[in-house]
């Protein structure tokens, strides 16, 4: 499990959510798991209205380095990006990167927003 902090998240979305990841059950080679987010009092806004408490991931760690991830709110469409890197001297415990928000409710120009991924004990 991991614990995730946001730099400036987009109206409604909080600052932090947890990670799950695990092996891909049919591609061995990738990851898969659960983003959660308490969207409390802004769920179903219209400026995060594709946006679930759960969302679906699926991506790959290369080199063990880079962590490319495709987030999904409704397991059909890709409503958000996660491209981090492993922090050097963090003995793979921590990644920073940036969470896009490409789902239907982002807007045209939405920026990368920074985060930092952190392993829980």
């Amino acid at each position: 499990m991991w614990a995730v902090r946001f730099s400036n998240p987009p109206a409604g979305l909080p600052t932090q959510a947890t990670l799950r990841l695990q092996q891909h059950a049919e591609f061995t080679e990738s990851l898969a798991g659960l983003v959660t987010r308490d969207l409390g009092a802004a769920a179903g806004s219209p400026a995060i209205a594709s946006h679930a408490n759960q969302a679906a991931l699926a991506g790959d760690l290369e080199d063990g380095r880079l962590l490319l991830l495709d987030e999904s709110s409704d397991r059909i469409s890709i409503t958000g990006t996660w491209n981090g890197e492993l922090i050097e001297g963090s003995c793979g415990k921590q990644f920073q990167g940036s969470w896009k928000d490409t789902s239907r409710s982002a807007a045209d120009n939405a920026p990368d927003v920074p985060f930092t991924l952190t392993k829980l004990p």
